[in-house]
């Protein structure tokens, strides 16, 4: 298989990359993933034809979820699995960002702060949403953490999917009409408040890092003006789409949960030294070529790897881990139905392959008959 494009600017940036900087042993892992990914590195799988006796090997995925060649079918999967969870209610598309001007910090404690961004986006969705001003229920909200901008630039946001239709206390169902039932001003001065009173708690308890690029923050007295002027500024939440409870909002947001920082897609040219990508100016809505040195785009795409273990998807309200079986079957058992079902779990890879692309792996490609079975696999090898 033929080197994709982010695997040629590995290859020919890596080396200068790990001259210029001192990435963690997370982002080397995710880097060596995606340049082994399907190159036979990682393994193969062999099958053999009982007809013809045609033999494949099919080199193995990295699996990484850094990489751009291993989302699809996980895509698919939690698509299926999320549309079975819908509800009859609306449902809308929610983004919290936070100022500019913390992102050096959040960035030296990516951790801390990226939890602290989930918990407090859900804590100020669900505390609002119990409001009888508002909805007077439990909404079910999924969350999807991203941090990059189109020109591959820090910009930490969580994407928010959340329903229209939420659980009382004593478990009785109350939707809301077409439009978001919270205003945005409400929702962005609720948020900044949590947040910065979050942040205030880890930097009284002595767990805030301060790299080269925040360091003054140290100082107490730079901090506390640092934290009144966040204060001061107005915070953008806003609200991209509204959807009707169909479905189509969690086909859109399979857009973003399995979404690297870049696809191979967005890359225009490759050469050894330069890599030419397109990114959309958000003021115009066009979009505009950037050119960078192989291994300042490596720079910035491996920014982007998350600490190991961190759950980048989250779920809150009635969607809670805990308790969403039991929610949604008393919700479903109030609307009369369920509008979904899961059709792709469980199934093994070969018949997800044929389900979603239609692709039958037991078809030879030399005579064509369904004799394509299994028959071994290579291993790794190990250094």
């Amino acid at each position: 298989m033929s080197e994709s494009k982010i695997q040629q600017i590995l290859s020919y940036g890596f080396g200068q990359y790990l001259d210029a900087f001192s990435p963690s042993e997370v982002q080397c892992k995710a880097a060596s993933s995606i340049m082994n990914c399907k190159t036979g590195k990682c393994g193969h799988n062999i099958s053999i034809c009982d007809d013809c006796g045609h033999i494949d090997f099919h080199s193995n995925s990295c699996r990484n979820r850094n990489c751009p060649n291993c989302q699809a079918v996980l895509k698919e999967v939690w698509i299926d699995s999320r549309r079975s969870e819908v509800i009859d209610a609306p449902y809308f598309h929610v983004v919290f960002t936070v100022p500019a001007e913390l992102n050096p910090l959040i960035y030296a404690n990516q951790e801390l702060l990226y939890s602290l961004m989930h918990r407090c986006s859900a804590e100020t969705l669900l505390e609002l949403s119990k409001d009888r001003k508002y909805l007077g229920a439990a909404p079910g909200i999924i969350q999807v953490l991203h941090t990059w901008g189109q020109k591959l630039n820090f910009h930490p946001h969580i994407h928010c999917i959340v329903s229209g239709g939420g659980l009382t206390r004593d478990l009785k169902l109350k939707t809301c009409g077409g439009n978001f039932f919270i205003p945005v001003k409400v929702i962005a001065s609720k948020f900044r408040g949590k947040f910065l009173a979050g942040i205030q708690s880890i930097y009284a308890s002595g767990r805030l890092a301060f790299s080269y690029s925040c360091k003054e923050l140290s100082s107490s007295h730079a901090w506390n003006e640092f934290r009144d002027h966040l204060y001061r500024k107005e915070w953008c939440p806003y609200i991209k789409e509204t959807f009707n409870g169909s479905g189509n909002a969690i086909e859109y947001l399979g857009r973003y949960t399995h979404r690297i920082a870049i696809t191979n897609t967005r890359i225009r040219s490759v050469s050894e030294t330069h890599v030419t990508f397109s990114a959309k100016d958000y003021k115009t809505g066009e979009n505009r070529d950037v050119t960078l040195e192989n291994k300042e785009f490596i720079r910035r795409l491996l920014m982007h790897v998350l600490p190991s273990g961190f759950q980048k998807i989250r779920y809150y309200g009635f969607l809670n881990n805990r308790s969403k079986k039991k929610n949604l079957g008393v919700i479903f058992q109030i609307q009369g139905r369920q509008k979904f079902h899961a059709r792709l779990s469980g199934l093994p890879m070969d018949e997800l392959l044929k389900q979603v692309w239609g692709y039958d792996i037991h078809i030879c490609p030399v005579c064509g008959c369904c004799g394509m079975r299994h028959a071994g696999r290579t291993f790794p090898l190990r250094k």
